[in-house]
């Protein structure tokens, strides 16, 4: 099995409002970077998707060491949370409906897939892979004619204020 590294950062403009992701993917000499951007999603949601896409980039399963800033997804996949909620129907332990279902569900699928450990890193410090992640997010986030994120629901993110 492959050994790869991933490095991953999200961004967003206003939570909602426009978005990026950030990958770095290495093995060995080899370096891959990966970016994108919607118009309208949070920065949990470019997290995941960040997580995801490097992730789905590998083309047969491997062993994968991924850093991310996320705490979002680094405690619910090191805590268990991510199994937990998927019990129960996508509900937290209180009956809250989980945001970003669509999103868990591809990471699960990639979890599955490959084996994974997951490693904290502190957001925006002294972790060059990691500031690179960042810097591609913020540019996706900014590019011109973004799409629409599929699964971004305003209700979901506002609490069904409106």
């Amino acid at each position: 099995m492959a050994e790869i590294e991933i490095y991953t950062d999200g961004a967003c403009s206003g939570n909602p409002g426009p978005g990026g992701y950030g990958v770095i993917l290495r093995c060995g000499p080899h370096t891959r970077e990966l970016s994108g951007g919607f118009a309208r999603t949070t920065n949990n949601r470019m997290e995941l998707i960040a997580v995801i896409k490097g992730l789905e980039a590998l083309k047969r399963p491997s062993r994968v060491t991924l850093y991310t800033d996320s705490r979002y997804i680094y405690d619910a996949v090191t805590k268990g949370w991510l199994w937990r909620w998927k019990a129960r129907g996508w509900r937290r332990e209180g009956g809250e409906r989980v945001k970003n279902v669509d999103l868990w569900e591809r990471l699960l699928a990639q979890l599955n897939r490959h084996q994974v450990t997951f490693v904290w890193v502190k957001g925006h410090a002294d972790n060059p892979y990691n500031n690179r992640c960042d810097r591609l997010a913020q540019e996706a986030s900014r590019a011109p004619s973004l799409p629409e994120d599929p699964g971004y629901r305003e209700e979901e993110h506002c609490g069904g204020l409106f």
